[in-house]
């Protein structure tokens, strides 16, 4: 049987590849980000792009992939309005170019996005999340930069979910306390921190989330990824 996998490409980027072989790219932050693996020109099949915000270390490198791909985008309608701005075709965008909002779902060739709320800033528009369910109905939720929200838990509970990719780094996000109090909220099989490690001023070490997470919520898997390793869901 085919697996879902889940590759840690640095900061809050992950590269999703369904059973099918569809691709799915979060927030492709590349050139520049000290912790990205991979360069541009490596990424030639792309289906999806999904940006949770815009902010550099998130919009990061959309436009370029999705001209070099044929990629859809999918974000916020300001988010797609700036994306457009800086060069991605209407068509390549949801709905013609309006993309959606927070609480829309969209459904792309078997994938289906929901768009969540995120407690953040962004350039344009709000700040997002996503709740991703794959063809074959396994769930993955990408929260973007947030601090922890209490409707965290309606989001596990809507969507229960098979893993959870959160960000642990601080000063910008969740620390390690509040973002192991998140796991308790979203209740997932396995979580994936993100967003540490790639600027000094950030958490450098997993260590004390993973310890806050087996104290609260043992019954979640953490995994703990170096950029460019990936993680493997049967089905």
């Amino acid at each position: 049987m085919a697996k879902t996998v889940v590759r840690w490409l640095g900061h809050a980027f992950f590269q999703v590849i369904s059973p099918s072989g569809k691709v799915i790219l979060i927030d492709p932050w590349m050139e520049g980000n000290p912790s990205c693996p991979v360069t541009l020109q490596a990424m030639d099949r792309v289906d999806i792009v999904a940006v949770t915000h815009n902010h550099f270390d998130h919009a990061g490198q959309a436009a370029e992939l999705i001209a070099q791909t044929g990629a859809t985008l999918v974000a916020m309608v300001e988010t797609t309005e700036a994306l457009k701005a800086a060069g991605v075709p209407a068509e390549r965008c949801l709905f013609g170019g309006i993309g959606m909002n927070i609480g829309g779902q969209v459904v792309l060739d078997g994938i289906q996005i929901t768009m969540t709320q995120a407690v953040h800033s962004s350039a344009s528009g709000n700040a997002t999340g996503f709740v991703i369910e794959l063809e074959n109905g396994k769930t993955l939720y990408h929260a973007g930069d947030t601090g922890i929200f209490a409707d965290m838990a309606l989001i596990g509970e809507l969507y229960p979910l098979d893993v959870a990719m959160i960000p642990i780094g601080d000063v910008f996000t969740m620390g390690s306390k509040q973002a192991a109090k998140a796991v308790t909220l979203l209740q997932p099989k396995v979580v994936i921190p993100m967003h540490f490690g790639s600027f000094p001023i950030l958490v450098q070490d997993a260590a004390p989330f993973v310890a806050a997470v087996s104290r609260s919520r043992p019954q979640t898997r953490v995994v703990v990824l170096k950029p460019g390793e990936t993680w493997e869901m049967d089905g």
